[in-house]
């Protein structure tokens, strides 16, 4: 039986009550320590010390969304990963489509944060993802190893045990997203962890995430090759995110 990672980012939403509450309640949960996933949560910088404080006596991964790849210095705006790590997260999100959209994040800045973060000891889970248009051309599996390639160039064989990927095709995420099938999706991530393993020396492990929700969860992370869900709006609700893990685990349990 595999052991999925099954995780949620908050993206900008949620209050400081709302933050702390999830926490209290994924706490109070069954699977506070579960062993039977590996948990994480990622919420905006200002509740990610409380949500971490709340969940430090738990299995459950606290994160962050982004950092800069410099430790210090004129970078108004910005966190570092020191920041981060000194805040109680030890795995922050590298890379997000919406970053690259609106933020103007490349391959080259998603590269050298991802230096950083495992320089300072953190998990980096680096999203990666196509376009519609990418998509409909048949250009998923070109655009994909690029990303993958760029983000662990100045890692490689350091990589296993600090970076997890995550498949995130930018025609599923969001609102109104299409969710991509499961063999679709299992067939990118199987050439993904070949790819990884022939960069790294072994298979990274490699998420799915874009419209996951309780309808269609299980049959992702039955998958041979999916590691681990990570989900949007289906999760941001602590009895939506605890209803995903309980189905995942019990499915998971039963084909093992």
């Amino acid at each position: 039986m595999k052991t999925p990672w099954i995780g949620t980012s908050w993206k900008m939403n949620k209050t400081r009550a709302g933050a702390r509450a999830f926490a209290e309640a994924l706490k109070a949960s069954p699977f506070a320590n579960t062993t039977k996933a590996q948990l994480f949560v990622i919420p905006p910088f200002p509740y990610i010390a409380e949500v971490a404080d709340i969940l430090s006596s738990t299995r459950v991964i606290t994160g962050a969304q982004n950092m800069h790849w410099a430790d210090q210095g004129a970078w108004t705006g910005e966190v570092s990963a020191l920041m981060v790590k000194d805040c109680g997260a030890t795995l922050v999100e590298l890379g997000h489509s919406e970053r690259r959209t609106h933020f103007g994040e490349t391959d080259e800045t998603v590269s050298k944060k991802v230096a950083a973060a495992v320089k300072h000891g953190l998990i980096a889970l680096v999203c990666i993802g196509d376009t519609r248009s990418e998509y409909e051309v048949g250009a998923t599996a070109d655009v994909l190893a690029k990303q993958t390639r760029y983000a662990l160039r100045d890692v490689g064989k350091s990589a296993p045990g600090n970076v997890v990927i995550a498949y995130e095709p930018v025609w599923s995420i969001g609102e109104g997203g299409i969710p991509a099938g499961p063999g679709f999706a299992n067939a990118q991530h199987a050439k993904l962890k070949a790819l990884t393993a022939e960069i790294t020396g072994q298979p990274l492990p490699i998420l799915y995430g874009g419209s996951v929700n309780r309808q269609n969860c299980c049959d992702l992370a039955s998958m041979p090759d999916i590691d681990g869900l990570f989900i949007g709006r289906s999760a941001w609700d602590p009895a939506g995110y605890i209803g995903i893990i309980d189905a995942v685990t019990q499915r998971l349990g039963e084909t093992a």
